[in-house]
C-alpha cells in the first residue's frame, strides 16, 4: 500500500512539473496549447498593463481585454513542431500594438468608421471573414511602407458607437491593431487681401538672407501634407517635383496649402525661406465650409508617399488628437532619418498639447509675431520646441496673396531652415538638426526654455553654422 502511494505521489509531482512548464510557456507565448485546440490563457497576475505582449487592463474576461496575438495559430491549423510554433508566435507578438480605443470625451473623430492593420500575409478570404464577424464594410486599403502592414478604412454597418467596434477588434487575433479614424485640422486664421507689398519680415527675423549666402535649399526634398496645392502658382513655377491625392474625390487647390508651400520655396514676388527646395505636395486635407479637415487614413497615405519618394523633411501645418498609426509611423519616419516638423496648435493657452507636434520625434513650432510676443492662440507646453513668425506674414494664395496667421507659417519657416541645413550638410540625423536649432535660437520669454517659446526664436544663419559643425553642436547641447 505504501509502495503504491510512493508511486502516486512520483506520478501527480512528475504530472504537476510538466503542467507547470507548459503553463509558462502558454504564458510566455500568449496561447494554452492543448491536443487538437488552442485556448487563450489569463495573464499571469491581475493589473498588468502589456503594451507589446498583447494584454492590456486587469482581471481576466472583462470587455476589452487584448487577450491574443495577431495571427495566432487557430485550431483548423496544420499541427506543427512546438520549436516552429514559439518562433511564428514571437513574431506575431512584435506586431500587436498599444490600444486604440479614444480616450473617455474624445470625438474628433469619424462617427462611422475605423482603422485598422492587418498582417501583409493575411489573406483575402480571411479579411472578408473579418469583415462579416464584425459587421465592417470596406472603404479602401493600402500596403504600408512605414509600418509594414495593410491598412483598412472600413465603415461600421450598424450604429455601434466607434470605441465599442475597436475594443472588438483588438480582441480578434487577426487584428494587429483598430482605432478611430481620427480627424485633423490645419493650423491657420483666416487672412486677408494683401494691400501693397509690405516687407517680408519674417525673413529679416529668422536671419534667412544671411543664410542664403551658403545655402538655399537646393535639391532637399521637403514633403508638405496638407490641402492641395496650386501646382501653377507663379512663386511655385519648378518648385514641385511631385504631387499625391490621398482623397478620393477630385483634387481642388487650396489657400492653405498653397500658402505653406510658399513660405517654404516661393521665388517669385516673394521669398520662401528655401526657394530651391524641391516640394512634394501630399492632398491630405479636404476643403470644408469652417476650413479643412484630414483623416487618420488619409494622412497615413500621405506620410508612406512622402517617405518612398525620398522626402528628406515632412511639413505637418496641421493638430488634433494622438494617434497611435500615425505615431508608430512617425517613429519610423524618424529612425530612416527624416526630419519632422509640425505646428503647436492654435488652440489657445488652456488646450493640452496637440498631435503630432505633441509626438517626441516631432521638432514643434509656435509662432510669433514682429515684435517677438507670443501669437496669443498658440498652444503651450514643455512639448514647443522652437519658435518662429507666424503672425501676418504674406503668403500666396490660388487667386494672388494674403496676409495671415497660425503656427501652421511658423512651421513652415523652420522646415524651409531644415532644408538649408541639409543641403549645406545632407549627413545630418534629425536628431542633429533639432539640437542645433534649438541650441542657435534666440531666447525669448523667461531664460532658457519655457513653455510659451520653446528654446526660442529661430535663426537659420546660426543653425546652418551649428549644424555644420558636430563638435560644436554637441558642445553646445551640452
Amino acid at each position: 500500500m505504501r509502495t503504491h502511494r510512493i508511486v502516486l505521489t512520483l506520478i501527480a509531482a512528475a504530472a504537476l512539473a510538466a503542467g507547470s512548464a507548459g503553463v509558462s510557456l502558454a504564458q510566455k507565448n500568449g496561447v494554452n496549447r492543448t491536443p487538437g485546440a488552442l485556448a487563450r490563457v489569463p495573464p499571469a497576475r491581475d493589473g498588468a498593463d502589456w503594451h507589446h505582449g498583447g494584454f492590456r487592463g486587469s482581471g481576466w474576461g472583462i470587455p476589452g481585454i487584448i487577450v491574443g496575438i495577431p495571427g495566432t495559430i487557430t485550431p483548423a491549423d496544420p499541427a506543427i513542431d512546438d520549436a516552429t510554433f514559439v518562433s511564428r508566435q514571437r513574431q506575431r507578438s512584435a506586431h500587436r500594438r498599444t490600444r486604440g480605443v479614444p480616450p473617455i470625451g474624445e470625438r474628433r473623430y469619424v462617427p462611422d468608421e475605423v482603422v485598422l492593420e492587418l498582417a501583409n500575409t493575411v489573406s483575402e478570404r480571411q479579411v472578408e471573414a473579418l469583415q462579416r464577424r464584425h459587421r465592417l464594410a470596406r472603404i479602401e486599403s493600402q500596403r504600408s511602407t512605414l509600418s509594414g502592414t495593410t491598412l483598412f478604412r472600413w465603415r461600421i454597418l450598424d450604429n455601434r458607437p466607434v470605441p465599442a467596434v475597436v475594443r472588438a477588434l483588438e480582441r480578434d487575433t487577426m487584428v494587429v491593431s483598430a482605432q478611430p479614424n481620427y480627424l485633423f485640422a490645419l493650423q491657420a486664421e483666416a487672412g486677408s487681401p494683401a494691400e501693397g507689398d509690405p516687407a517680408q519680415y519674417a525673413l529679416a527675423k529668422l536671419h534667412v538672407p544671411q543664410a542664403h549666402a551658403t545655402a538655399r535649399g537646393s535639391g532637399v526634398r521637403v514633403a508638405i501634407i496638407d490641402s492641395q496645392v496650386d501646382a501653377h502658382n507663379p512663386e511655385l513655377s519648378g518648385s514641385i517635383v511631385a504631387t499625391f491625392d490621398a482623397l478620393p474625390a477630385p483634387a481642388t487647390s487650396h489657400a492653405h496649402g498653397t500658402a505653406i508651400a510658399g513660405v517654404i520655396a516661393a521665388h517669385g514676388r516673394l521669398m520662401g525661406v528655401a526657394p530651391e527646395a524641391r516640394l512634394l505636395a501630399a492632398h491630405a486635407f479636404d476643403p470644408q465650409a469652417d476650413g479643412a479637415r484630414a483623416t487618420t487614413f488619409s494622412i497615413l497615405k500621405s506620410l508612406d508617399w512622402a517617405v518612398d519618394n525620398g522626402a528628406r523633411i515632412i511639413n505637418m501645418s496641421f493638430a488634433g488628437p494622438f494617434d497611435p498609426a500615425i505615431h508608430h509611423n512617425l517613429a519610423v519616419a524618424h529612425k530612416k532619418g527624416i526630419v519632422l516638423i509640425a505646428a503647436a496648435g492654435n488652440a489657445g493657452a488652456t488646450s493640452p498639447p496637440l498631435f503630432p507636434a505633441s509626438d517626441p520625434d516631432v521638432i514643434a513650432v509656435t509662432a510669433t509675431d514682429s515684435n517677438d510676443r507670443l501669437f496669443e492662440r498658440a498652444n503651450r507646453g514643455s512639448h514647443v520646441a522652437i519658435a518662429a513668425p507666424g503672425v501676418d506674414i504674406l503668403v500666396p494664395t490660388p487667386g494672388g496673396y494674403e496676409v495671415a496667421s497660425g503656427t501652421s507659417y511658423a512651421a513652415a519657416e523652420v522646415s524651409g531652415i531644415a532644408a538649408l541645413m541639409l543641403e549645406r550638410d545632407p549627413a545630418l540625423t534629425p536628431d542633429r538638426v533639432r539640437r542645433a536649432l534649438e541650441t542657435s535660437a534666440v531666447d525669448l520669454g523667461p531664460k532658457g526654455r519655457d513653455p510659451m517659446f520653446g528654446y526660442g526664436l529661430a535663426d537659420a544663419d546660426a543653425a546652418l553654422r551649428v549644424g555644420a559643425s558636430p563638435i560644436a553642436a554637441n558642445a553646445a547641447w551640452r
